[in-house]
């Protein structure tokens, strides 16, 4: 054994003690440190030709490398729709390396019945019915892949093709309608060999709405005598979080051949909020939904979680046929039902963070970053320098300039709230403006917080 592993072998607890230490004192200090990281990352070094152990190691990236990671965990980093990691899931987090089980089979362990167990969990919290199935991905990106993949299965069995056989160009031209879906839409659509010029885009809402016209889609599929489609639903968009009104298109299903995916990445956890809870009814009659579970459940990257009515199409597109893995009789091995075989065991920071806090601790955080999104919306309406480009549906926040909203002053806005290490904002382009985004996610984010960024915002706008 290489003398640097052997010394670590025999120094295994002090090691993580040392790492435990490190990071408890990046946690403690998380709320008061610069949100962005200012100046350039050093130079890369050369690859060391001998080791020097773990606690060299650690030493050197607390020196070199941790003063330039960004608080992205913290309770002020309002850019993309980015959740901290509570502190349950961290410690199932730390547990999920140490015991390191590989998810593709069950392979002798419980891991895979205690994935299991969490999905369950989670599609009793989204609302779902019994006759979704799922599994854990790595995120909202690849959740929609595997929605679409199953989707396009299921064209293939309504035109006759075995798609996972025969491959995608046996379909034909293969159409995806949607009002605002999200840049991972087209690119699943990419890597599925549809093409993202297959989007068919449907008209909105009038004013300003980012939510789907449901007639103008209904007038799109009556215009396709009868040929399948899949349509994309959004529960939760990008900008101004508007909902599609799931109910109503889940209703065109038994006029048209569609299947329903619903891009519900955060937008899901509306359901946790009685007042909101509306906003997704609905959403059990999806035949696949996405839920990102590093934005809102709060858990540490990766982690997103897919469902679908159809977990035969879903095996008919993923199993891996080899002797040694065995056939996906009975309910399938994760290998069967994700793009990967190796996997590691994402659900266990989940399960932690559910026993730990429970439907009522995961609905207080939802609701406060709610009322918290609505706090500074009102404070940028009062602002002279800002203006709402978009109400405050939810948890985020689109703002822009009051005056010549240019994208070169709307950028130099975000580098000023970036460059004072109070907030993090990220930009975005609604109704055809350039502005910013504040999302609301992280567990930690209080009162306090928001006034500080509305802070920040004001001096930077000033």
């Amino acid at each position: 054994m290489h003398p640097a592993l052997a010394g670590d072998l025999s120094r295994l607890p002090e090691l993580l003690q040392d790492a435990r230490d490190f990071a408890a004192r990046e946690l403690t200090g998380l709320t008061e440190r610069p949100v962005a990281a200012a100046g350039r990352a050093p130079g890369r070094a050369p690859l060391p030709a001998e080791g020097a152990g773990a606690e060299a190691a650690l030493t050197r990236f607390a020196e070199r490398w941790a003063p330039g990671f960004s608080g992205s965990a913290g309770p002020r980093y309002l850019g993309f729709v980015t959740g901290g990691a509570t502190p349950a899931s961290v410690a199932g987090d730390w547990l999920t390396s140490a015991l390191d089980q590989n998810l593709s089979g069950a392979g002798g362990s419980w891991a895979a019945e205690l994935e299991r167990e969490t999905v369950d969990w989670l599609r009793d919290l989204f609302g779902l019915g019994d006759a979704h199935g799922g599994a854990f991905v790595t995120g909202a990106t690849m959740s929609n892949t595997v929605g679409l993949a199953i989707a396009r299965e299921w064209l293939g069995e309504r035109l006759g093709v075995d798609v996972s056989r025969q491959g995608a160009a046996a379909l034909g031209p293969v159409d995806v309608y949607s009002g605002s879906p999200h840049s991972s839409i087209t690119k699943a659509m990419s890597v599925l060999g549809i093409g993202r010029d297959r989007l068919r885009p449907v008209p909105l809402l009038p004013g300003g709405r980012e939510a789907v016209d449901v007639g103008a889609l209904e007038a799109a599929l009556a215009g396709r005598d009868g040929r399948p489609a899949i349509v994309v639903a959004n529960a939760g968009t990008v900008n101004t979080v508007d909902f599609d009104d799931l109910r109503a298109i889940a209703a065109l299903k038994e006029r048209y051949g569609l299947w329903l995916h619903v891009d519900a990445a955060f937008g899901a956890f509306a359901a946790l909020s009685p007042e909101h809870a509306a906003l997704v009814d609905g959403l059990d009659a999806a035949d696949s939904v996405c839920v990102d579970l590093h934005k809102w459940l709060n858990v540490p990257y990766d982690a997103a979680v897919q469902f679908t009515r159809r977990p035969d199409l879903q095996v008919a597109v993923f199993h891996n046929a080899s002797p040694y893995l065995g056939l996906p009789t009975g309910e399938p091995d994760f290998l069967h039902l994700t793009p990967e075989n190796s996997r590691r065991l994402r659900a266990l920071p989940a399960w932690f963070s559910l026993v730990a806090y429970g439907r009522a601790g995961h609905r207080e955080i939802v609701e406060r970053n709610v009322a918290l999104a609505r706090r500074l919306g009102a404070g940028i309406d009062a602002l002279p320098g800002l203006r709402l480009l978009a109400p405050v549906r939810l948890n985020v926040v689109c703002f822009t300039l009051a005056g010549d909203p240019s994208q070169e002053r709307v950028d130099t806005l975000a580098r000023a709230v970036a460059a004072s290490g109070e907030a993090y904002v990220t930009p975005t382009v609604y109704g055809g403006v350039p502005g910013l985004r504040a999302a609301f996610s992280n567990w930690r984010t209080t009162q306090a917080d928001t006034d500080r960024v509305l802070e920040a915002l004001a001096a930077a706008a000033g």
